[in-house]
């Protein structure tokens, strides 16, 4: 099975090498390393591993951590590997048939932001609104948005009390920004973290902002 460890570690020459090795030893093979933010001092990286059948993915946390100064934020299964090229496939999707773009994009989103799923949400003033959902997006009865109109990206506060109640359990991550204006708003979700950092924010409000352009009003 393939497995997406978050981890942090210390920035310094050698460290990245020293979590494969530890990763390696233990059997599990890295499709793909993505840098999710720099800090001083500190890096966070998304690694996709494959690890045999019948190993326990708390091998994986063992193994890293095994390395002085690592800690893993999350572990959790994933399908694919990391692939930074995907926002400009997306974007040139979406300018081939504008039309179907929103539908493109809800569904796009969750694969680059390493998200659940991913909703549109409007509000034409009787309320919100679901305008577009990804295929893993979950089934929920029309609820209140406090934070509708959104004028910047944000990371949203998953156990407020407009969070459906099955959202929380799952433990489910979210972050949202505008899209085009702030009464259409993309929001995803991540079930089970890791928490959105602050670059991963920064990513998906520059790309909502790229495929507003392209989107019809």
């Amino acid at each position: 099975m393939s497995f997406l460890i978050r981890v942090q570690l210390p920035d310094r020459p050698g460290t990245l090498g020293a979590v494969a090795s530890a990763l390696g030893e233990i059997g599990a093979d890295i499709l793909s390393v993505d840098v999710v933010e720099r800090g001083v001092g500190v890096a966070i990286d998304d690694l996709v591993v494959e690890l045999p059948s019948g190993r326990l993915p708390d091998v994986l946390i063992t193994a890293a951590e095994s390395v002085e100064g690592v800690e893993v934020d999350a572990v959790r299964p994933y399908a694919g590997i990391l692939n930074t090229h995907r926002e400009l496939e997306l974007v040139e999707e979406i300018a081939a048939e504008p039309r179907k773009g929103l539908a493109v994009f809800t569904e796009g989103v969750p694969r680059i932001i390493r998200a659940g799923w991913a909703v549109v949400v409007g509000d034409n003033g009787d309320g919100p609104y679901r305008m577009a959902a990804s295929s893993a997006a979950p089934e929920t009865k029309a609820i209140e948005l406090p934070w509708l109109p959104l004028h910047k990206a944000t990371v949203l506060d998953g156990e407020e009390p407009w969070v459906p109640e099955t959202w929380q359990e799952l433990g489910t991550e979210l972050a949202a920004t505008p899209l085009g204006n702030p009464e259409r708003v993309l929001l995803v979700g991540r079930p089970g973290g890791p928490m959105f950092r602050a670059a991963e924010v920064a990513r998906l409000a520059h790309l909502a902002g790229i495929v507003a352009v392209v989107l019809p009003d």
